[in-house]
């Protein structure tokens, strides 16, 4: 009994030479390269609010958390604790010790890029924090409620980017959105 032959048991796309799969043409990848950056420069935009956001929140968590090592070295220090802008608050602030005379810098932040912060309540730039851990615009003052407005650069008061910290006279701190009022 003979074979059959490898032909006769072959379909004719069996028969054709064989090609290699090489991959993606360069007029694929073109494509779908035009098609990710069109994708890419629709998106951008709707991400600008996000990152505001993210930047004011930042700045206002850092802020309050160095309210609160502020109060926490006055209260173990027995008071002459201050906070102070490093020029304006925009550019950060600094925690300093004062003890006869002599300042001492505790800690020194800075504001994060395109991030505006103003102080309200108040006309003076410094505060003080006295043993108790109250804080005051006057050394040796009484504890006043006062208030820091974060926001994106260049953005108005209401931006929805916006958030008021709010420091009570007791010493809590709260956060208003949208830069809106403090709690009375």
């Amino acid at each position: 009994m003979s074979h059959p032959s490898v032909h006769a048991r072959c379909t004719p796309p069996c028969l054709a030479p064989r090609r290699r799969l090489r991959g993606f043409t360069a007029i694929e990848l073109m494509v779908t390269i035009s098609i990710l950056a069109i994708l890419a420069a629709i998106a951008a935009p709707s991400f600008t609010p996000l990152m505001e956001r993210w930047r004011v929140r930042q700045a206002a968590e850092a802020l309050q958390s160095s309210i609160y090592y502020a109060r926490s070295e006055a209260i173990k220090r027995g008071g002459g604790v201050s906070l102070a802008p490093n020029d304006d608050w925009g550019q950060g602030w600094k925690i300093i010790y004062t003890q006869a005379g002599d300042e001492t810098d505790l800690q020194v932040d800075s504001t994060p890029a395109k991030i505006s912060i103003e102080l309200g309540g108040t006309t003076e730039e410094k505060l003080y924090v006295d043993r108790w851990g109250m804080v005051s615009d006057t050394s040796g003052g009484a504890a006043k409620a006062l208030n820091f407005l974060v926001k994106p650069t260049g953005k108005d008061d209401t931006s929805a980017s916006a958030l008021r910290l709010c420091l009570g006279l007791g010493g809590r701190i709260a956060q208003a959105k949208s830069g809106g009022s403090c709690p009375t």
